[in-house]
């Protein structure tokens, strides 16, 4: 059985643990020849309209959020990802976990490469870890990463 791996998404947050799962899947993409897919996802924004049991999310409306996550995105490919290398982006919002899954079925992708660590705090404690929920649900394989990275020597990758 030969392993061909063809797609990989690596989900961005802009925190320097994502930043590093980015570049450390570089060597993966360049070993298949694979194409790299970024992912962003907008979390929208839950406000109880009230003091009752009730929630609601507001979407996004302010465009300037996407723009940013673009923009960012865009800085990212142009500086870490050698030219060789085909890559896109793709900005969603919702749940990071769900969007991330989505995607997955949507793309075709075969491998996630994504960091353990990112938002912390009581963000972590009240909602999990993102990571977590995607290793749980994703129909392909997943590689997480944690920090310091062992075992790889992306950091002279990082420095070219």
């Amino acid at each position: 059985m030969e392993l061909n791996i063809n797609k990989v998404l690596v989900p961005i947050d802009f925190s320097d643990y994502s930043k590093d799962a980015l570049i450390y899947s570089i060597n993966f993409i360049k070993c298949f020849k694979a194409e790299l897919i970024l992912i962003y996802v907008i979390e929208p924004v839950i406000y109880p309209p009230d003091f009752s049991a009730t929630q609601i999310t507001i979407p996004p409306t302010d465009s300037e959020l996407t723009k940013n996550a673009d923009d960012g995105l865009a800085k990212l490919i142009k500086n870490e990802i050698p030219s060789e290398i085909k890559a896109r982006k793709i900005i969603k919002t919702g749940k990071p976990f769900i969007e991330i899954v989505e995607t997955v079925n949507e793309e075709n992708i075969d491998l996630i490469i994504i960091s353990t660590h990112g938002r912390t705090g009581i963000e972590k404690i009240l909602f999990g870890s993102t990571a977590e929920k995607v290793v749980r649900k994703a129909p392909c394989p997943v590689l997480t990463l944690r920090n310091p990275l062992k075992g790889f020597n992306y950091l002279d990758e990082k420095k070219n």
